[in-house]
């Protein structure tokens, strides 16, 4: 049943996304000067809005039609998905002040959020290329790849923002979800479990084949610690990147996942800086090959958490 909710909230954040950014709804022709342009009129929450789509052409109005037709698809998928989270008795209610002051810490530190994880995984990405890709705009002087994983990760962050999904419970279930967003056109095993062997480049330690339950209760016996919220979790973060429960994107996985859980205690965000990710390689190697972790959580306690 969680997964399903899981689930849900990630679709309908991508649905609404996608609406957000089409133009579309029953179109007004204006004139002035002697050119025609486009006006939109739709409905949004039960408003009624309007929307200046441009200057008429065919090709402009050939658009809004088919993206109106779609729309009424996507907001029927919408009231679908909302039916079936309230059969699952699944309840949004008012956030806590301090949650939604540190939601918005996390929006307006999004882009360099980004850039410092896409800076961990050896993304060839500028500060200013972060920005534009985040922004919804398009670079020429990175790969294809590259940009993938950047864009990635900003539907990973919003994902974990947005009101109905800090709500959740920093589980098991969003674990996966978050690793499915993260690895979205990378893999087709994206979001669950690996299956087969795999080593750490710098390393001698081979992580074990997770299982599903033994995850879940490892997980769960983390947040059973008396452990202060911050060090729970930064557990969390360690616990995903030595275990590599996924088959790739563990690191970036990790760390979205465990300020999932910061956000949801209002206790602001961990962040590796761009210019300290060296530092954290060693830390993070010593830590995979003795399972030690005192050192680099005394790292991401001192020298990566955000605080509000």
């Amino acid at each position: 049943m969680m997964a399903n909710i899981a689930e849900l909230l990630a679709e309908r954040n991508q649905i609404k996304d996608r609406l957000s950014k089409m133009i579309y709804g029953s179109v007004e022709f204006r004139e002035r000067g002697g050119k025609k342009y486009i006006y939109v009129h739709y409905r949004e929450d039960g408003n009624l809005l309007s929307k200046y789509a441009g200057e008429f052409s065919n090709e402009l109005y050939n658009l809004i039609l088919e993206n109106s037709s779609l729309a009424k698809e996507l907001k029927k998928r919408l009231r679908g998905i909302n039916k079936a989270l309230s059969l699952l008795s699944y309840k949004e209610e008012e956030l806590d002040p301090k949650v939604e002051l540190n939601i918005d810490f996390a929006s307006k530190n999004l882009v360099s959020s980004i850039y410092k994880q896409s800076a961990l995984e050896g993304v060839a990405t500028t500060y200013s290329d972060t920005e534009t890709l985040v922004e919804g705009g398009k670079v020429s002087d990175m790969t294809a790849e590259d940009v993938t994983k950047v864009v990635n990760l900003k539907h990973a962050w919003e994902f974990i923002l947005s009101k109905g999904v800090v709500e959740y419970p920093t589980n098991y279930q969003l674990l996966c979800q978050i690793n499915s967003i993260v690895e979205e056109g990378f893999s087709y095993t994206a979001g669950s479990l690996r299956s087969v062997p795999v080593s750490i480049s710098g390393c001698h330690y081979i992580p074990p084949i997770p299982f599903e339950s033994q995850v879940k209760e490892e997980i769960a016996s983390l947040f059973g610690s008396k452990k202060e919220p911050v060090s729970i979790a930064i557990d969390l973060l360690l616990y995903v990147m030595r275990k590599q429960i996924f088959l790739d994107g563990n690191k970036r996985t990790a760390v979205i996942f465990a300020n999932h859980f910061l956000i949801r205690q209002g206790l602001g965000l961990i962040v590796i800086p761009a210019e300290r990710v060296e530092e954290y390689k060693k830390l993070l190697v010593a830590f995979y090959e003795t399972d030690d972790k005192e050192e680099i959580s005394a790292f991401l306690k001192d020298k990566c958490l955000m605080a509000l």
